[in-house]
């Protein structure tokens, strides 16, 4: 007869028990400790993959550490995918997942909404002027204010050449949430899974649903610094063959954008990974 050995939520190891298989009424974790299982016995150990033939034995020391750790990773995810979507702030909801290896949570990255300033950078979020548009779609909005087209169609995807500005309405105008002028501003409204790429290049994002060409999918969040900060730290990330860098202005180079620590889920789009979802 199989027994497993049961650790039970809320109390010590002291406690654990071994239990036979018909006193066991958890089918999903069943279900993990068989996949977590096969995985481990399918990995190539030595040269050569270890052979399914071992299933029936004893669980190995190896491989019962294994599973432990994959448990812990799997409670430790669950918690951080939690924290992630408590933080959001837009529709669309923020998962993840990791079936390669047994990487937990980044411990040095902090999410956020809205850029943050580093210290002695002062941000001025409030419009100096709004519209009185009754349809901004087809009137004089405030694009037409700042000299440039409207960046959307009907469908609210882009229609602007890349590297032209977009100018959405504000909290000056008179037109509401709904105005076909306001899209970043709503944030995410696609659900989006921050995973652990196959090819070891970390983590990567992928989309949950198809998306139509030129439609907002997230923005660039970060810390805001200096040009100058930016040049000193791009050399430190240089030498750990990482950028999270990305100029912020459109006229000048004043300000930086740096993912590295502060950000959103738009810090683990990875341009290394080339999956199918």
């Amino acid at each position: 007869m199989e027994y497993y050995l049961v650790k039970w939520k809320g109390w010590p190891d002291s406690t654990n028990t071994w239990e036979p298989l018909q006193n066991l009424k958890c089918p999903l974790l069943l279900q993990q400790f068989s996949n977590d299982k096969h995985n481990y016995l399918s990995q190539v150990k030595k040269g050569k993959a270890i052979t399914l033939k071992e299933n029936h034995r004893a669980l190995k020391p190896a491989l019962a550490e294994y599973i432990v750790k994959k448990a812990k990773q799997r409670i430790a995810l669950q918690r951080w995918q939690d924290e992630l979507n408590r933080r959001k702030n837009h529709k669309g909801m923020i998962f993840v997942e990791n079936t390669v290896d047994l990487e937990g949570p980044p411990s040095d990255f902090y999410y956020i909404n809205e850029y943050k300033p580093a210290p002695g950078i002062s941000l001025v979020n409030e419009a100096t002027f709004g519209c009185s548009c009754t349809d901004c779609f087809f009137e004089k909005c405030c694009p037409a204010e700042a000299g440039v087209l409207l960046a959307y169609n009907k469908n609210q995807q882009i229609k602007i050449p890349p590297g032209t500005p977009i100018y959405e309405c504000n909290s000056r105008c008179q037109c509401g949430p709904d105005c076909p002028n306001r899209i970043v501003q709503k944030g995410t409204q696609y659900s989006l899974c921050i995973f652990r790429t196959s090819n070891g290049c970390g983590w990567g994002v992928k989309t949950l649903v198809k998306i139509r060409r030129r439609s907002f999918v997230m923005e660039y969040v970060g810390e805001v610094i200096t040009s100058e900060e930016a040049e000193r730290r791009g050399q430190l990330y240089d030498n750990k063959g990482i950028t999270y860098l990305f100029d912020l202005d459109y006229e000048s180079d004043e300000f930086t954008v740096d993912a590295a620590r502060y950000g959103n889920v738009s810090h683990f789009v990875n341009h290394s990974v080339r999956e199918k979802v």
